[in-house]
């Protein structure tokens, strides 16, 4: 179980920029079944722990002077424009209780019908929802599309190969994946064809409308 170390914070506001310029975040815990906690992480142990537990895989929290919290990465900001974390919310999990969330998808392997006849591969999927308990939540699922092997065959949810101790939620004959037929140059070329304009249904309309303005001046000069 992936492990990060936070501080308890007694910064607040406009004042959490200082924090960040020196290499920080602000954070809060809550969940728990207690009050929420303003904490603060280093921003370069956090983004390590984001990557390799993401929001689905607990994290065991060290806090300074309160032990070790089982944790989920419940939110995170993100600045606009730079595309960096802001703010961290923590949700502590408690691990004798099911949790229920949603897992990604991790694609692998190739399709010979993508490799060899040009398939266009369609994922209709990106995550899927799960339930099971905190030690056994999976941080992905993956997906094998070798095992599409011709333009009629799919992947649906219930061809999934889903870890001991989850339970998978939703539609079993839910798409997942499947491989589309390459376009023919035809309809390529339709398709980059411009669309034509008939002038003469313009005329016609403009013509109506200034007919119809002419027609409603005389009738208020009458």
């Amino acid at each position: 179980m992936h492990q990060l170390t936070a501080t308890k914070r007694d910064i607040f506001g406009k004042k959490t920029t200082l924090l960040r310029e020196k290499g920080f975040l602000p954070a809060v815990l809550y969940g728990g079944g207690g009050d929420s906690q303003a904490l603060t992480v280093e921003k370069t142990e956090f983004l390590k722990a984001w990557k390799n537990a993401g929001e689905s895989s607990v994290l065991n929290l060290a806090i300074d002077g309160d032990g070790m919290k089982s944790v989920l990465i419940h939110d995170v900001m993100i600045d606009p424009v730079k595309s960096n974390p802001l703010h961290v919310d923590f949700y502590e999990v408690a691990q004798n209780r099911l949790l229920k969330l949603h897992v990604p998808l991790v694609f692998v392997g190739e399709s010979d019908v993508v490799k060899s006849l040009g398939g266009v591969l369609v994922k209709v999927l990106h995550e899927v929802e799960v339930e099971a308990l905190p030690r056994d939540l999976p941080h992905e699922i993956k997906v094998d599309i070798s095992l599409i092997k011709s333009f009629a065959d799919h992947i649906l949810l219930k061809d999934l190969v889903i870890p001991a101790g989850v339970v998978l939620h939703g539609d079993k004959d839910t798409m997942i994946v499947k491989v589309d037929e390459p376009r023919t140059t035809e309809e390529i070329e339709s398709l980059e064809k411009p669309a034509e304009i008939d002038l003469e249904k313009i005329e016609v309309e403009k013509k109506g409308k200034t007919d119809g303005e002419i027609t409603e001046e005389v009738s208020e000069e009458k």
